[in-house]
């Protein structure tokens, strides 16, 4: 290709970047943080990244309308953003590939963008991350992806020589060292060989980059803080402009929520509460008096544990988070009512339980119905004295009262739904 024509497919990516940045300041904030590099159609047939740069065929580029130019962009920069190259643990190369293709490929539809001819999509993966597609796929899945994924090993049982022989390279390879007997490509030699490929790539057959070497577990566990921490800039950059879309919103709360152990931070806000010396707890308004005045705390913490037991936690989740109450009881001096609820506060509760003794459920709890935040709070407000501290253990899908409380709430969520006010704490 001429040298003007590569001036003309990098002006085209510039260009195409330059729109992202105007138009979805998230995406295009993530996207420059993989700088162009031209690559061998040798091994590029289209587009790929090792998390580090952004690898493009000329020729692919010179093909794709401008819209398509963004659309490919952003799904290597949302492989990036996402962390794919961090996740895929002890998973097939091939159908994690797939996976994250089949991940990313929505979102950008649905955030407006216009998909390259070839690109993995089906409607049923919509809404679910890699992990969740991952098992839904196919041993014997044939597909492609568009891109490449450099920065992954293949499998110790490669499949590299299965991925070569389904695609072989065009007759440019014939400027290229003969093909192995295996059929496997020089991306594969690169693999099989310990990453000495790029020491054989000839870089007279191209003139683009050669391979990059794939990255080792400390870059991956590096690559993906550096991913995350772009990716939250970015999404404050887009969210002060006002240009961060409810779509992308959700994924980067879903990302960055947090990662301690839900045990650590329960412990942590039980332990915050137990050390205050004043309360400004509400008293209960049965006592008509409007004003909050501090006043000392007893070295005894009052807390409330209400138990969502609507059907959607498991008796053995219910049986954990019990488990960790004691556990952290037992080092203060808390008293404990506890409280199951599904769409109204089940028979036999609340069930009051003294700092010496241990916290358990009945043999037996009748619950299963909808699922009512409310009635917990209710009762709450109508006690002589407002809890310290009130933790709710649930999947967070009911209806929620309008008023806050003035006593903190912790939230202890089994899946990925919100709350409108306390402090959500996800159970993972």
């Amino acid at each position: 290709m001429s040298q003007n024509n590569d001036k003309h497919i990098e002006d085209k990516l510039i260009a195409a970047r330059t729109k992202l940045i105007l138009d979805k300041p998230f995406l295009g904030a993530l996207v420059l943080r993989l700088p162009l590099q031209e690559a061998d159609p040798a091994w590029c047939k289209t587009t790929g990244t090792d998390a580090k740069k952004f690898y493009y065929n000329p020729e692919f580029i010179d093909a794709l309308k401008p819209e398509e130019t963004q659309f490919i962009l952003a799904h290597e920069a949302l492989h990036c953003a996402l962390s794919h190259f961090a996740r895929r643990q002890h998973r097939i190369k091939h159908r994690w590939d797939l996976a994250c293709d089949y991940a990313i490929n929505p979102i950008l539809v649905e955030e407006g963008f216009t998909p390259v001819a070839g690109s993995l999509m089906m409607r049923e993966y919509k809404g679910m991350t890699a992990e969740e597609i991952y098992p839904l796929i196919d041993d014997n899945n044939q597909s492609e992806t568009l891109d490449q994924h450099l920065y992954d090993k293949e499998d110790q049982q490669s499949e590299g020589s299965q991925e070569s022989s389904e695609n072989p390279l065009d007759d440019r390879k014939q400027d290229t060292p003969p093909e192995k007997p295996d059929g496997s490509s020089q991306s594969d030699s690169q693999e099989s060989n310990g990453g000495k490929g790029q020491q054989e790539f000839d870089e007279n057959a191209g003139g683009g980059a050669p391979p990059p070497p794939p990255l080792s577990q400390k870059e991956a566990e590096e690559l993906s803080i550096q991913w995350q921490q772009r990716m939250a800039g970015a999404a404050q950059q887009a969210m002060q402009a006002g240009k961060l879309s409810g779509i992308m919103k959700r994924l980067v709360e879903d990302l960055l929520q947090p990662r301690l152990p839900w045990r650590m931070l329960l412990a942590r806000y039980l332990t915050a509460v137990a050390r205050d010396d004043y309360s400004y707890t509400r008293p209960s308004s049965r006592r008509g008096e409007p004003a909050i005045f501090p006043s000392l705390k007893s070295t005894q913490v009052n807390v409330v544990v209400a138990l969502d037991v609507s059907g959607s936690v498991s008796d053995e989740e219910l049986q954990d988070c019990l488990s960790e109450i004691n556990a952290i009881k037992g080092q203060m001096r808390a008293k404990v009512t506890l409280i199951a609820c599904d769409s109204d506060i089940i028979d036999g509760f609340p069930l009051v339980f003294e700092p010496w003794e241990e916290v358990k459920l009945p043999e037996e709890i009748n619950g299963g119905g909808g699922t009512d935040f409310r009635p917990i709070f209710h009762w709450a407000e109508q006690q002589d004295q407002q809890p310290d501290i009130l933790v709710y253990f649930t999947d967070a899908q009911g209806q929620f009262p309008k008023i806050h409380p003035y006593y903190p709430v912790i939230w202890l969520i089994k899946g990925k739904s919100q709350v409108p006010f306390g402090q959500r704490v996800q159970l993972n």
